[in-house]
């Protein structure tokens, strides 16, 4: 059983920056697919980024593209979130979640989320 634990979120200003880590736990992630999601208020979860598990590709959603880095430290079984020129629109609650296998953009193909982490940015 893999547990997932996010760290890193709080409150910070347009146009700042937060780095969220993913700390997981129980079982090795090194060979799983580790993506990033977000919810907001009233709104459904919607893909952010994810990494292949060598880290040699990565994708985003097009709303975070350029702004938002995902990265991984297997040897650290660590997953990082590196978020700057946040906008207000960025505010959410941020999961980590890992798969083994899938479609990486879709929310199904994972089945281990973290409990959250919420990102707050103020305008």
């Amino acid at each position: 059983q893999v547990q997932l634990v996010e760290s890193g979120g709080g409150l910070v200003q347009a146009g700042g920056s937060l780095r969220l880590s993913c700390a997981a736990s129980g079982r090795t992630v090194s060979r799983y697919l580790m993506g990033w999601f977000r919810q907001a208020p009233g709104k459904e979860r919607e893909f952010v980024a994810a990494i292949r598990w060598s880290g040699s590709s990565t994708w985003y959603a097009a709303s975070v593209k350029g702004r938002f880095t995902i990265s991984r430290d297997n040897a650290k079984n660590t997953v990082y979130l590196e978020m700057n020129s946040l906008k207000p629109e960025d505010t959410a609650v941020y999961y980590c979640a890992a798969s083994q296998g899938g479609t990486y953009y879709y929310y199904g193909s994972y089945g281990h989320w973290g409990q959250g982490t919420p990102v707050t940015v103020s305008s």
